[in-house]
């Protein structure tokens, strides 16, 4: 078994990837955002966060998340997250046939990768690159040509507020208000 230690540093600024069991291809479908949405804001109200980046794909997310001054527990947060979820969904997307021991033993369904991965954010530069690889990360898997082009981002969100121009990272002429985490 690994030794593997997370990140604690209190009132820090960290980079979330979050992926679906499988990889399965469902977190764009309007019902799901809608509950994930749903599930974020119930995270939210019991355990504060300030949300600084998202983009959300039919089968992953990254997010950069802001914790308050005196807590660094993302984990309890990303768990309310996922079980407010599932819950919400079980009837739609558990597979009984993917079920086994270990998820079992704990407390798993067949929605969320048991793991997420953290990045702890150590400057600006560090900021802006993870900022970048949010936004891009559509460009990058093919879903879209241009940034501007997907509506689950803060990308427009950036761009409203001058920080992204609208043609970053390629061309475009629209901002689209279907902002994510908004």
């Amino acid at each position: 078994m690994s030794n593997y230690r997370r990140a604690n540093a209190k009132g820090a600024t960290y980079f979330f990837t979050v992926v679906t069991y499988r990889r399965q291809k469902f977190l764009t479908l309007p019902e799901n955002r809608h509950a994930l949405r749903n599930a974020i804001a119930a995270a939210k109200q019991r355990h504060a966060f300030v949300i600084e980046a998202w983009v959300l794909l039919p089968d992953h997310m990254h997010c950069i998340w802001t914790l308050p001054e005196n807590d660094f527990d993302f984990s309890k947060r990303w768990g309310l997250v996922k079980a407010k979820f599932t819950k919400q969904n079980k009837a739609r997307l558990y597979n009984k046939k993917w079920m086994n021991q270990s998820k079992h033993n704990h407390r798993e369904s067949t929605i969320w990768q048991r793991r997420f991965w953290e990045h702890q954010i150590r400057d600006d530069y560090d900021f802006e690159k993870h900022m970048d690889y949010i936004h891009f990360n559509p460009v990058k898997h093919g879903y879209v040509d241009r940034v501007c082009d997907w509506p689950y981002s803060t990308f427009h969100r950036y761009v409203r507020s001058g920080v992204y121009p609208i043609a970053w990272a390629g061309t475009g002429s629209k901002t689209d208000d279907a902002v994510y985490g908004e």
